[in-house]
């Protein structure tokens, strides 16, 4: 029997890799618990498509796509990673991931051996908030992931979600203070909280203002509305 690591396919997209036509696979399974996400059901969800099923989508795609987004749930979760990596690099696409920095190891094989091109790193909250919001002790793994991507001067973003009533400016600044101290030199890319009625926490709807106007200046922002 195929294990099937993937939740679901997205077949196109043009704004999850930028300037480049990419396909999103979501994977099954995280191993955060995000107060705000939205994707509960692929991160208490089973997968439904194998790896094979993935590469045979993708050869179709040849010529047409680009790139592939790994995103989920979170791909560095599982085992065959690597292999599936090395697979879809045989057949020329570039490949982005979407990660929250707890597997510094993984990262760590896959850029030193090119086997991806991009990262989207989520920076979740400040460490004094970091367990509140994600119900992660380990803060310390995702620091390790950012300080060895920053050092490496690999190429990658770093972006969090804003729930005003979560993050307030202040807590934000915070992060911006870090990534500074740490040496980011990039742009780093704030989300506005989507509300549903499907989050893992349950969270209502913001209540507090988020003043834009008082984020610090000293790194470049980016909204993505």
């Amino acid at each position: 029997m195929l294990h099937k690591p993937l939740y679901d396919i997205t077949p196109f997209t043009a704004l999850d890799y930028p300037d480049h036509l990419a396909t999103i696979f979501w994977f099954a399974k995280c191993n955060m618990r995000c107060a705000y996400c939205y994707n509960k059901d692929i991160v208490f969800g089973e997968g439904k498509i194998s790896q094979e099923e993935a590469l045979a989508f993708l050869e179709s795609r040849v010529g047409l796509l680009e790139a592939v987004v790994l995103s989920g749930g979170e791909a560095t979760l599982y085992g065959d990673l690597i292999e599936f990596c090395q697979k879809i690099k045989q057949l020329k696409f570039k490949i982005k991931l979407d990660t929250n920095g707890l597997q510094p190891e993984i990262v760590q094989i896959l850029t030193e051996n090119r086997l991806i091109d991009y990262i989207a790193l989520d920076y979740k909250a400040p460490k004094e908030k970091y367990y509140e919001i994600t119900k992660d002790k380990h803060f310390d793994r995702f620091s390790k992931t950012l300080n060895f991507l920053i050092n490496k001067q690999f190429p990658f973003e770093v972006r969090t979600t804003v729930h005003s009533d979560l993050l307030r400016v202040e807590e934000i600044n915070r992060i911006i203070k870090d990534l500074l101290k740490r040496g980011y030199q990039g742009t780093y890319y704030l989300q506005p909280f989507v509300f549903t009625d499907n989050t893992i926490g349950r969270v209502k709807e913001e209540t507090n203002t988020f003043d834009k106007l008082f984020l610090s200046p000293e790194l470049k922002i980016v909204w993505r509305e």
